[in-house]
């Protein structure tokens, strides 16, 4: 059985899509359309940047939906299950029919702008714990919480032994002060532009969700694991509830390819700018094929 993973932020890079676009008159399309849609050039800043433009979380989350869906369109993949890391599961919603292309680009485009503005309003970061189980993490977080008493949690479980951390800006570098003192192999701060799957995207999520109750969800044409969950739904109402409960939860990376395994997947691609998902496959799985597109 074939899953097809989508990628999520973090997988951008100036020139993105850029040789599809230059070979492909169906991507070129799309690509246009969406420029069309948005009411500026998303395919320029993906094109030609400035790299400090492109990782504004406004454009970067359309950037990477547009990229991943314009490239799935092109190809037969035929999967038997979908998923996405974060931003990732919209382009998976929208590779099975649940969403629209067009619906599906201007939440991802609203969520970017919520996240980004949640950051503002709510300051905080996120960071990297490597060489840690993930118990030990959330116990660091813990207790972080408590000292500081100020949120930080596991925002990312992104494979056995990496996850990411996200909250406030103190609570978090106290996490990583203990997380080195018990050991870790690295714990790092990233460049992010906020606490995302965190209690601190309150503000994205009341407004997510207003936007999202009046969207219709249809039946996916396969089953989709979502993030909140970590488990695979065909349920409409379901996998809505599950986005919107995703931008304060944490991405259930790694329960979901264990998951995806058990249920039959022997086959996962990753269809999408960079190749991170199918490096966390490979720490997280035995004996599957690992396949990209790019």
């Amino acid at each position: 059985m074939k899953a097809v993973l989508f990628p999520g932020q973090g997988s951008q890079k100036i020139g993105m899509a850029k040789s599809h676009f230059d070979d492909d008159s169906s991507f070129n399309e799309i690509i246009l359309k969406a420029d069309e849609l948005l009411g500026y050039s998303l395919s320029e800043i993906m094109f030609e940047g400035p790299q400090d433009k492109l990782v504004q979380t406004q454009f970067t989350q359309p950037a990477i939906f547009l990229h991943s869906i314009a490239l799935y369109n092109k190809l037969d993949l035929k999967p038997d299950m979908v998923a996405g890391h974060s931003l990732g599961e919209f382009s998976a919603l929208c590779a099975a029919g649940v969403i629209s292309f067009e619906t599906a680009l201007e939440l991802v485009s609203l969520r970017g702008k919520l996240m980004q503005e949640a950051g503002s309003i709510n300051p905080g970061t996120m960071a990297a714990i490597i060489g840690m189980d993930d118990a030990d993490v959330d116990k660091v977080c813990e207790e972080a919480t408590e000292l500081i008493n100020k949120p930080v949690v596991s925002a990312n479980y992104n494979c056995p032994g990496q996850l990411v951390i996200s909250g406030d800006i103190d609570a978090v570098a106290k996490a990583i002060e203990l997380a080195k003192e018990r050991g870790c192999r690295m714990a790092k701060e990233l460049p992010v532009s906020g606490a995302f799957h965190s209690p601190l995207m309150k503000p994205a999520f009341d407004a997510f969700a207003e936007k999202v109750k009046d969207i219709e969800f249809k039946t996916p044409d396969f089953p989709v694991y979502s993030n909140y969950t970590a488990e695979a739904t065909t349920d409409p109402e379901r996998l809505k509830q599950n986005v919107l409960d995703q931008l304060m939860n944490p991405v259930r990376w790694t329960q979901t390819l264990l998951n995806m395994s058990e249920e039959g997947a022997t086959t996962f691609v990753e269809v999408g700018p960079g190749k991170v998902l199918q490096g966390l496959v490979k720490r997280t799985l035995n004996e599957v094929e690992i396949e990209g597109y790019e």
